[in-house]
């Protein structure tokens, strides 16, 4: 997991606080989204209240911006930033959902220590 600040280097807001640094949970990730995960999540009825009130605790962590830096606090823009928010902060119904559908799982080992092991 990755934690950006929320303003760049030049002061300017950088809206996505939070970023799914591991490529094994971001493979999973991308398959749901390949496959319409942001709709499903959006048009799922119970998970209404949880998408905006993951938008709303990221909005009073990180000035005002919603996860992803989504203008409509109804819509989803990236289940990655979604899911690495939920981990950065404890958990959240919406990161659960992520995990469920997309049949997320941890690796076995970390990729970045693997990948030493390969450059080594």
């Amino acid at each position: 997991m990755l934690e950006n600040a929320p303003q760049d280097l030049e002061g300017r807001p950088f809206p996505t606080r939070y970023w799914l640094a591991c490529r094994a949970l971001g493979v999973d990730v991308s398959r749901l989204e390949a496959g319409g995960g942001v709709r499903a999540l959006e048009a799922d009825a119970a998970m209404h209240d949880a998408v905006r009130d993951a938008h709303a605790q990221h909005g009073t962590m990180h000035e005002g911006y919603r996860v992803g830096g989504v203008g409509d606090e109804d819509r989803v823009k990236c289940l990655h930033a979604q899911l690495a928010f939920a981990l950065a902060t404890g958990g959240n119904p919406v990161g659960d959902w992520i995990v469920q559908r997309g049949a997320v799982q941890w690796p076995d080992a970390c990729c970045a220590a693997l990948q030493s092991e390969v450059t080594a």
